[in-house]
């Protein structure tokens, strides 16, 4: 059924108040002139793609195609990302993630520093990553990284928030571990927008924790996978370590586009490269054609009984117990 001429400038009226909530050009969201045949296209508009139409260069590009259009075309480079482990041992793998994706912002913002903000619980707990890893690995030197340990959560917000409205930092990190009260959507909110007015991206790592409600737009849920074998010029060496390698899915996006996808990080190349896996194991067909196995009930662990005469019914003593019903306390 086409939609009425009212309900149409309703939806574009919408449209543009989304856009303008996001921070998008209301002037991208204009109605479109559709043909008569493209009537009943035009009424699959989608309210909620305030990312979707801006350009670009408004995204940072993971280089992994099938997931930065899952995003709707990266992660948003002016916006709080959520990169969620949901256990302690995931810590690690949220790490890595986050300074892969430091090291592809470094490429662009040459010379500007990435501040870590976390309380001193996280640190104590996770640890600090090491130093000459950095540079070997994802070609971050270590004076590029600045720490702000913060005695409680409180402190922590009010440090990632006044450092996210600064554009003397390439990106600002916020590491939070459980379900905490104060990071509600309000907190978030303002990291959000703090993030938009800086033209900066703001990333809030969270350990062990619910999947609470937030403002930001995207959530990665984060977890390390099993490394392949290193690759050698006669092929795979087996038993060997490869590249780190992420399992990450995709847990909330605006496009409403979920997903699943297995990543390995180059440190050579310092970039992404997608591995793509068959999760169900292949077990190859007889070379005979028939199935070797023994027809059922050829085989069996007892003798065969003879069956009871006419009439002569087992006694109750001998009937089996689970035939008997059970007492009710």
């Amino acid at each position: 059924m086409a939609m009425s001429a009212v309900a149409r400038d309703t939806v574009f009226a919408l449209r543009r108040q989304i856009a303008k909530i996001e921070g998008t050009l209301p002037e991208r969201l204009q109605a479109p002139v559709a043909a008569p045949a493209d009537a009943a296209k035009s009424d699959m508009t989608l309210v909620r793609r305030g990312l979707a139409v801006a350009s670009p260069d408004a995204f940072l590009h993971t280089g992994i195609e099938r997931l930065d259009t899952a995003l709707g075309g990266g992660l948003p480079r002016a916006a709080l990302s959520e990169i969620h482990g949901l256990e302690t041992r995931d810590a690690g793998a949220v790490a890595g993630l986050a300074l892969s994706l430091v090291s592809l912002i470094l490429k662009e913002k040459q010379g500007l520093p990435i501040l870590w903000v976390g309380t001193a619980e996280i640190f104590h707990e996770a640890g600090l990553p090491y130093a000459r890893g950095l540079h070997a690995l994802f070609g971050i030197e270590p004076e590029q990284l600045l720490f702000s340990e913060a005695p409680k959560l409180l402190d922590a917000l009010w440090i990632a928030e006044e450092a996210a409205r600064m554009t003397a930092f390439a990106a600002v990190i916020l590491e939070i571990r459980g379900s905490r009260r104060l990071l509600d959507l309000t907190a978030t909110r303002r990291l959000h927008a703090r993030a938009q007015n800086a033209g900066r991206p703001v990333l809030l790592l969270r350990q062990a924790g619910e999947a609470d409600p937030t403002a930001a737009p995207v959530r990665l849920i984060v977890s390390a996978a099993p490394a392949a074998n290193r690759e050698t010029v006669a092929g795979p060496l087996a038993g060997s370590i490869g590249r780190p390698a992420f399992k990450v899915d995709i847990g909330k996006s605006r496009t409403a586009l979920p997903g699943q996808f297995t990543l390995e990080w180059n440190p050579n190349e310092h970039a992404f490269a997608e591995r793509t896996e068959n999760p169900v194991a292949v077990v190859p067909a007889s070379q005979r054609g028939a199935d070797p196995a023994p027809a059922s009930g050829a085989v069996l662990a007892f003798p065969a009984l003879a069956a009871p005469a006419s009439g002569d019914q087992p006694s109750r003593q001998q009937h089996p117990a689970h035939r008997s019903p059970r007492r009710a306390g």
